[in-house]
């Protein structure tokens, strides 16, 4: 299985795949885990990676253009069962759906930053939304 995860904060999620199962999972290649960062895809000299919402709304989303060129990059390199985005209004992760995750052999996850993504690319990318709970 292969796992891609997106985030403005690449090193800060590496330290869990570090240790334990995950570690172990990943020392025996029945998975392998890539850090991206997003900032890596902006498009500007300040590698800006947030903006004011699409139509409007208050707070800052991530932008579209560096999630769609990060994604799309992955896309063209591989074909992916998921592209699943963490936020708290999906639906709530259980074992039945890791269960089912862990058949699957390429996901991406974004994880999201702000007040979220631009919906642009949840209408043009996402294909599960999911929350980690209370």
């Amino acid at each position: 299985m292969r796992i891609d995860i997106i985030s403005v904060l690449p090193d800060l999620m590496r330290s869990p795949f570090e240790t334990s199962i995950l570690k172990r999972a990943m020392e025996k290649g029945l998975a392998e885990v890539h850090f991206h960062n997003v900032r890596d895809f902006a498009t500007n000299k300040h590698r800006q990676i947030d903006d004011a919402p699409y139509g409007g709304g208050a707070g800052m989303v991530m932008m579209v253009e560096p999630l769609d060129l990060c994604i799309s990059k992955l896309k063209s390199e591989r074909h992916y069962d998921e592209i699943i985005y963490m936020t708290p209004d999906g639906e709530t992760l259980n074992q039945r759906m890791a269960n089912q995750l862990s058949t699957v052999q390429n996901l991406i996850f974004l994880c999201g930053h702000y007040k979220g993504i631009d919906q642009r690319v949840r209408d043009l990318h996402i294909t599960k939304e999911i929350s980690i709970g209370d």
